[in-house]
This record gives C-alpha cells, structure tokens and sequence, in this order.
C-alpha cells in the first residue's frame, strides 16, 4: 500500500510506546498536522475536507456500489492525479480489484507504490490492457477530456464524481471538496424512558443560525440517527430558523417524531448551504427526568485524532465509561482502541469490533481497574472517532458527562516559550473558574496534551472576581505520569486566604525558574462539586495568550481573523422557560484574562434574544482586567425579559474591547448543575 513518507516511522514509534500493533486509519485528518508529522504534500489533497467527503453516510453506500461494480469490469487501471488513493483505500478497500496497474500525474510521485504496483506515468495506461479506469479525483471533468485520449480506447472511465452528493446539499457546487461543503459533527444523542418519573435520560443539541449571519440564503441541516449497533433510526432535513434565531434538536421530540424505541448513538449533522463557518458548533446537553443527571458539553470535534487525553480516573464512588462513536462507515478492528495511564507504557486494548457508524460505552474500570482519581488516562483512537464523551456515574445516582481533548502529536518543546515573558507578559494563560465558595467546591488538574510532553513546568495563581492575584503557587516541573490535584479549598485553607469577591479563578502559566520544557499546548482540566448536592461537573480547555497587541505565531487567536484576536462574541444557551415554576436556572461565568495590561474594565454587554433570533434586553458590565464575573440568567435579566425571550432564547456575551474566556452551566435549584467552557461564533 502507498505510504507518505514519515507515516511508516510514526508507526513505528508508535508501536515502541505501546508495545503492540496499533492498526491506525490511514486518513489525513487536520491540516496543521500533516505536513509536521512528514506527510509528503502530494498525499495531502483535499486535507481535512477528502476523508468527510469519502466517509459520508450517504457516499458510503455509493462508494462499495462503485467498487463491486469495477470489480465486475475486468482489468482496472487506478488513476490517481492528486494522492487521493490513501485515503481512498482507507475506505474501500482497492484490492478487490484486478489493478492492471496504478498511474499518476505528478513526476514527483513517481517513487511511490500501491499494493505491489509501482507508480507509473498516466501517459503510460494505455498499454496497461485495462478494461477500466478509475480517476481518483473529484471534480474530474475540469481535467479529464485534456488528456483522456491517453486511456485505453473503449475502456469504462470511473471517477469519484460518481459518489457525490446530491447538488442541493452543496455550498460550493463548482470545488466538491470545498470545506463549506463538509460542515459536519457528530453528536451523541440519547434517550431512555423511566419509569414513573425515575431513571429516564435525555439529551439535546443547542445551537444558533449563524451562517445565516453570514450571508447564507436558506440553510438547512441534514440529519442522520444511528444506533448503538451503527444501524440508521432515522434522516431528515431540518430546517433552519431566521438569521441568528436558536435551535433545539431533543432527543425526547426525535424519539416521539420518529416512533423510536430507547436509544443511545451518534446524530450525524450537516449543515448545508452555509457561510463564514465550516464548524457546526452547539452545546449538548444532558438531563435526567429524576433531576439526577445534568450535564453539558459541547461539539464533537468533527476531525477523528491518532489520540485523546483529559479523562481522570473515577474517585471513590464513581464509575467511568467512556462512550466511542465511530466515525466512520468501517468497523474499528478489535485491539485498536485502547487506554493507559497517563505516562504509563502498558495499553489495555478494547477487545471487541465496533461496526461502522455504531456506539460504544466501554467500563473504564473494566480496562484499568488500577486507575484511580486522580490518575489521568490516555485514550488510543487510531483516527477512527470523533473527540469522545464519556459519562460518570456517582453511587447516589449522580450522572455527568464531559469530553476527552485531542492530544496533539506533532507538537515538539519550544524553547521560545520561555522568552516570551519579555514582550507577553504572562505570555499562554489557562484559565478555570472558581465558583461562588458558599455553593461550590472547586479542584483542578493540569493535563499533559501532546504525545511529546514529558513534564509541565507550571505555577498556579489564585486571582479574586477584582482582579487581585490573592496567591501563587510553583507546581514545579510536573512529570507526564504524575497527576498533581490543585484543591482550591484546601489551598485556601493552608494558606489562610481569602477572596473577598466569594469566587474568581485560578490561571495556570509556564514558569520555567527550574528549567523545563513548553509546547504552547498547555490544558488543564476542573472539577466542580456543588455542596447541597455532591452532584459534579467537569470541563477541560487549553491555553491562549489573551489581550495583548504583540502577535506570537497565530497567538492572541481569532476565529474569524488574523490574530491579535482582541473582542468576544460567545454563545449562552438558555436552560428552559421554567425559570420561575422550576429551579432551573443559568449560569454564566466570564473571565477577563490579560496576558499584558490591557483595559482596566471590559465594556461587556449581555445581549437576551428571543426565539427568533431578536434582542429584547441587553445589559452593560464591567469586568476588571484580569478577573472575573459569575452571573445567573434569572438576576440578570427580569420576569417580563425573559417571558418575551421564550423557550429557546439565548444570550450573546459581546465585547469589542477585549477578549474573554466563558463558561456555561444549568443550576437546577439544589439538587443538580452542570458547567462545560462556552463556544462562539
């Protein structure tokens, strides 16, 4: 089979780390890492667009069709322009074909081979003896009448416009792999009835018509259920709302629409018809008919990565199970996903296959039963599924839900991290909550993030909501393996502090006074227990550099422009209308981190829409400059706001003055919460 160079060797490496064969899909998944981790550019056509395009639901049926069809034709010679075949092969296997040989175009590529057939010039398949020819390409007729002449005469010529999508379902019908094409996402919906008010679960996805902010005219989403065998529930299209107007797609209304029995899979979304963003972006939420289970999170990650990281260990009492959704229209191998101790050389291998498009809930205890809080755990994926979910359950019936993160494994030690502090002051920031202390207790973990990181040299520091830096503490150069738990209480107490605002945050930052390693990758991930309850919450993010007008490479980020990215627009879903019959309510927490000194106070509006997408309230505060603001949808915003809001309204947090960092949750009265980091657009 056709390899880029440097695959082979990472392999290898691989292999060395685990001590077993790692059967990893041979796709090319994120653009930025391609080329770092040795792929030759030939072999990265169509980048983090190809593989969505190929992978789709609706192109998968097509593309075996294709190939048993070819296998039928006799000889068939492979034409492949663009280093298409990797990924290709990947997903319909090409060696069910009588190849009579395989060509390209490219002088470059001619040192490369395919299942024992070395690459030859296109100009040559005319004495190949095909019967057939498959293009690799997409788009073909731009280029093939030019030289088609050069194909054995009377042959059947196949290309992959023969597996497209239909044209409506396009944004850009002239370049297939246009990624506004391929704005897709999985989320994992589930929904089970309970008995007499008890144990039932359900979930719902949260987002907002942005595209057509954009400019999109009639956007629309296509939809596909799939269960935890990987066998289809259910497609529609989905409608999208007026420009900037929210949306709700609840398991509990899927379920009723489409007649379904109990159900925990994959919603396969694609938004087709856009503009401005090729990321579906939403909050998912989880809720429990006994108030028992609350949770928020957020999307998937439509990319699948080699590996994942951020997932703890279950503490005493509690149960993990990690949730796989394939991504993808194969099966996953059995002994393909694994975990293992952060640190850790010895992988407990997943025995079981997982069918294409199917949902797994694998017992974590089941695989590590030797983990423990807070020992972090490290998840081999092999590009097969989407950044996971998984689910922990306490032994009073508490549930929660979080995600792993991808861990990144083209990312190196930089040194010019630790000559930032002359021009960037604090140069990455990764900023946690700390929620009011009278109703919660916060702990935190800072979390290794990319496969080369062997230690964190880090400091912690405790910042009250005004903006004061209450206390620091050097964590010293933490090794991969070791987990050091940062307990906000207990540092409190040892310490005698105080924070006069009730809660602020706490910042992790490089401190190199030891020496050390950083990559710019720097996570960590908090855990959040409200007292009336027990019941958890956890959210992992990673760090940026924040408000500062001097540029590091693509640091202060931006989503929509070049850096410094300096304003907020963040998205806050609302939890529901019941507001004032209910207990449930929502809540917001914004930070105002700086890594130089930037504005003393955020102009910060708070902007209530309704369900069509309109203003009907917006308040103004100030944030101090390197602090904080927790708020509560419910004092915010008065009775006669929020019953012209509706049922689905939403809040847009705006700022042109700086940039902040939020976190979302759902406080339902003393019983339950949820919290995860917020999303914009």
């Amino acid at each position: 089979m056709l390899q880029p160079r440097g695959h082979a060797e990472q392999n290898d490496r691989q292999n060395e780390v685990t001590g077993t064969p790692q059967m990893t899909l041979q796709i090319e998944t994120f653009k930025n890492a391609d080329l770092s981790q040795g792929w030759r550019p030939g072999n990265n056509a169509g980048g983090a667009t190809l593989f969505k395009a190929l992978g789709h639901p609706l192109t998968a049926p097509k593309g075996r069709a294709l190939i048993a069809d070819l296998a039928k034709a006799g000889p068939v010679a492979i034409y492949d322009p663009v280093g298409t075949i990797g990924n290709f092969h990947a997903y319909y296997d090409l060696s069910q074909l009588d190849i009579a040989g395989y060509f390209v175009q490219r002088v470059e590529d001619l040192d490369g081979a395919f299942l024992g057939h070395d690459a030859q010039p296109v100009n040559a398949i005319a004495k190949s003896g095909a019967t057939a020819v498959l293009v690799l390409a997409f788009d073909a007729n731009k280029t093939l009448p030019s030289i088609e002449h050069v194909f054995p005469k009377g042959a059947r010529v196949a290309t992959l416009d023969e597996i497209r999508l239909p044209d409506d379902m396009l944004t850009n019908k002239a370049n297939y792999l246009d990624p506004m094409n391929f704005a897709t996402n999985f989320a994992l919906l589930r929904d089970r009835k309970g008995a007499n008010g008890v144990d039932g679960l359900h979930t719902r996805v949260a987002s907002a018509n942005y595209w057509a902010l954009h400019g999109a005219e009639k956007p629309e989403l296509w939809l596909c259920l799939f269960d935890e065998t990987g066998e289809q529930l259910a497609e529609w299209r989905e409608t999208l709302p007026a420009p900037g107007a929210p949306f709700v797609i609840d398991s509990a209304e899927v379920r009723h629409r489409f007649g379904l029995d109990d159900f925990a899979g994959s919603l396969f979304i694609h938004a087709l018809r856009i503009k401005g963003h090729d990321v579906v972006k939403y909050a998912l939420d989880m809720y429990g008919e006994d108030g028992l289970a609350l949770s928020c999170s957020h999307d998937a990650n439509a990319w699948p990565a080699d590996y994942y990281a951020g997932m703890p260990a279950g503490d005493a009492g509690e149960s993990v199970t990690l949730y796989i959704q394939n991504s993808h229209p194969m099966p996953i191998p059995p002994r393909t996903v694994g975990l293992n101790i952060m640190g850790a050389q010895d992988v407990s291998w997943y025995e079981d296959e997982i069918p294409p498009f199917a949902t797994r809930g694998i017992p974590v205890e089941t695989l590590l039963p030797q983990a423990k809080w807070p020992d972090q755990i490290e998840i081999v994926a092999g590009r097969y599924f989407v950044r996971p979910r998984y689910e922990v359950k306490r032994d009073g019936g508490q549930r929660r839900i979080a995600h792993a993160n991808v861990e990144r494994t083209d990312l190196k030690p930089n040194p010019e991290i630790a000559k930032l502090e002359k021009h960037m002051g604090k140069g990455y920031i990764m900023p946690l909550p700390v929620l009011p202390r009278d109703k919660f207790e916060t702990v935190m973990l800072p979390t290794p993030m990319a496969r080369d990181e062997q230690e964190m040299p880090i400091r912690a520091e405790m910042i009250d909501a005004n903006g004061a830096t209450v206390a620091t503490r050097y964590l010293g150069r933490i090794p991969r393996r070791e987990s050091v738990e940062v307990d906000v209480e207990a540092w409190i107490a040892d310490e005698a502090l105080k924070l006069p605002s009730g809660y602020g945050h706490v910042e992790f930052l490089y401190d190199f006074r030891e020496g050390g390693d950083g990559n710019g990758w720097l996570h960590a991930l908090g855990r959040f227990e409200q007292k009336s309850s027990g019941h958890r919450a956890e959210t992992i993010f990673g760090a940026h550099i924040y408000n500062t007008a001097v540029i590091y490479k693509d640091e202060p980020q931006s989503y929509t422009n070049k850096p410094p990215g300096l304003t907020t627009r963040l998205f806050l879903r609302i939890g529901g209308p019941a507001l004032d019959a209910g207990a449930l309510d929502t809540l917001c927490h914004l930070i105002y981190p700086a890594s130089t000194p930037w504005h003393p106070k955020s102009t910060t509006l708070l902007i209530l829409h309704d369900a069509e997408g309109k203003p009907v309230a917006e308040r103004k505060v100030e944030i101090a400059c390197g602090g904080s603001f927790h708020w509560r949808l419910s004092e915010m915003f008065d009775r006669d706001e929020r019953e012209r809001m509706g049922g689905t309204g939403y809040v847009i947090i705006r700022d042109t003055t700086c940039r902040l960092f939020g976190f979302h949750g759902l406080v339902n009265g003393d019983k339950s919460f949820c919290l995860d980091h917020m999303f914009g657009f």
